[in-house]
């Protein structure tokens, strides 16, 4: 996609989108479609299925929604069968699905560790190893995007776990950059700060198998955290809105995209902690 003319881009692409149902991935999809691409909605949820097959109907056989738990390679190996054999192959893969799960590290349980992980990291490499051979094919012009997060720069009090995820979703994006340039795969990651979605809603849909955890010793510490976390969000950027700039971003080819100019200073003060650390470090 990168670097070409939108229509040309965009015009008999196909592209999927995990997470795509509701929030940040809706609005990626809705991009995707008002500029011409055909695209594969994926989700885990079959409310927001069904709300997304209602919302986007006007783009009729544009669009087709698949359920998909990006943390089963199995339903990874049906999508990847039952696009191939609808479309012929995929020129665009945007790994958006994640789950906003608050906690420490020191409080987590193996299953903590394997749902956060499973979803947010796991459901990215899963996709890539589904599908890097399709858009090995379709390139030049295929295009990787992957929904990192300010988590995956930066460490919040009580988002441990979640920016461990988030932390090598970039890193791998950053990987995948460099690897892939010779071959015409553009790669772009997302680093969403306050967006309007429902991330901090999944607690209620995690996996009765890894039902053990250690979030939740103090139940009232984290209906509050969650709350707070909700109140900044509801305030927080369009996701429609924020689709649209990711898409932007990949038919430019640009490597970041941000949601918030506020998040600067943030950026900033890393950095130059960073720098001040490096500079210290000369050996005797």
């Amino acid at each position: 996609m990168s670097g070409m003319d939108e229509q040309y881009s965009l015009q008999r692409r196909v592209a999927l989108v995990t997470g795509g149902a509701s929030g940040i991935g809706l609005g990626i999809a809705t991009a995707l479609l008002n500029r011409g691409a055909t695209v594969v909605i994926a989700d885990i949820r079959a409310d927001h299925i069904d709300r997304a097959s209602a919302a986007l109907s006007v783009h009729g056989e544009r669009i087709w929604l698949q359920r998909l738990d990006v943390t089963n390679p199995r339903d990874w190996l049906r999508v990847r069968q039952e696009v191939t054999g609808r479309f012929g192959g995929l020129n665009a893969l945007c790994l958006n699905a994640g789950i906003g799960i608050l906690g420490s590290p020191l409080a987590a349980r193996p299953h903590d560790w394997q749902w956060v992980i499973g979803v947010n990291l796991r459901g990215v490499t899963l996709g890539l190893e589904t599908f890097l051979p399709e858009l090995c094919t379709s390139a030049p012009g295929a295009h990787i995007l992957a929904t990192s997060s300010m988590g995956g720069l930066v460490v919040a009090d009580n988002d441990g776990l979640y920016a461990c995820a988030k932390f090598g979703v970039t890193a791998l994006m950053e990987c995948l950059r460099l690897e892939l340039a010779g071959a015409g795969i553009g790669v772009t990651t997302l680093f969403p700060a306050a967006v309007n979605t429902n991330i901090h809603d999944h607690a209620r849909m995690r996996p009765r198998e890894l039902s053990d955890t250690g979030l939740a010793a103090d139940p009232e510490k984290v209906r509050a955290e969650t709350e707070m976390a909700r109140s900044i969000l509801r305030n927080g950027a369009d996701p429609l809105l924020v689709g649209a700039r990711a898409v932007d971003a990949m038919l430019t080819g640009r490597p970041y995209v941000f949601t918030d100019q506020f998040v600067a200073p943030i950026v900033q003060a890393r950095r130059d902690a960073l720098l001040a650390a490096a500079g210290s470090a000369a050996i005797s």
